[in-house]
């Protein structure tokens, strides 16, 4: 009996062609990277067996296949969020499909909050780590021992490291940092920020988690960028959080983010 990461996996390889250096998914609007490669080739999700259609702005819902800085890549257009249906494993068809398409390296965007008045709106932060306070876990209702995944350097330090060298090449700023995920998808309260500081995060949002824990799941290996769009609740001078903002800020801050990933992905054969 097939399944659908079966029917999904028949319907974009043949689509799609050979194989794929880098699996990349856009947060919330930060499309533009996926519209500069050229001649691509672009499916609807709503096309593809299996895969979330979602229901917030500032996502294209779309897969990009193309050839950009002499690699194939893949590019999610936009994720479905576990706020969305209370599934924290709403992406996982999306993922496991990746893995079977032969995706080694998967590399998750988002927009993001600071927690830390050093690290600005428009810049960008690499996460070396994250807290899951969302109280749930995609891997719920998993079957077998595969579901017991460790997540020590979920966020690989030898991809961290090339998209370092890559920020220096393009003469990008990035911070690096850890990322703590909230189920939103209203913001976070000034206390909720203040106990996310505590605990030692210097980013907040609602992705990228679920999506790097599948990732691993899968044997993955994963990198994770954030745009930074506002200041969390409560810090400084920081005003009231909204989702125009996010999406404004975060495409603006693509610009620097699509010559960051440029760079990394002529970076791709660095042997460390």
């Amino acid at each position: 009996m097939t399944t659908l990461v079966d029917d999904a996996v028949a319907y974009l390889r043949p689509r799609i062609g050979g194989d794929i250096d880098l699996a990349v998914v856009l947060g919330t609007g930060l499309g533009g990277f996926a519209e500069a490669v050229p001649d691509p080739v672009e499916v609807p999700y709503a096309d593809i067996p299996g895969f979330p259609q979602g229901n917030v702005t500032g996502h294209a819902h779309r897969v990009v296949a193309g050839v950009l800085e002499g690699r194939r890549i893949l590019v999610l257009q936009g994720r479905s969020h576990y706020y969305e249906t209370g599934d924290a494993a709403i992406m996982r068809t999306p993922i496991e499909t990746l893995k079977r398409l032969g995706v080694s390296t998967l590399l998750l965007t988002n927009a993001a909050g600071s927690l830390k008045r050093d690290i600005q709106p428009g810049q960008l932060c690499l996460i070396s780590d994250h807290i899951n306070l969302s109280g749930t876990n995609p891997l719920i209702g998993d079957r077998g021992d595969g579901r017991f995944v460790p997540m020590n350097d979920a966020y690989s330090p030898r991809l961290r490291q090339r998209m370092k060298r890559a920020a220096m090449s393009a003469g990008v700023r990035v911070h690096e940092g850890v990322y703590c995920w909230m189920s939103g998808p209203s913001f976070e309260t000034p206390a909720e920020i203040k106990m996310i500081r505590n605990l030692g995060a210097d980013l907040v949002g609602m992705s990228t988690v679920p999506e790097t824990i599948l990732a691993r799941r899968f044997g993955m290996d994963v990198i994770a960028v954030s745009i930074v769009t506002n200041f969390g609740a409560g810090l400084e001078t920081a005003a009231a959080p909204s989702h125009e903002e996010t999406k404004q800020v975060a495409s603006t801050g693509g610009i620097a983010l699509r010559r960051l990933l440029n760079a990394f992905l002529k970076g791709l054969d660095d042997v460390t």
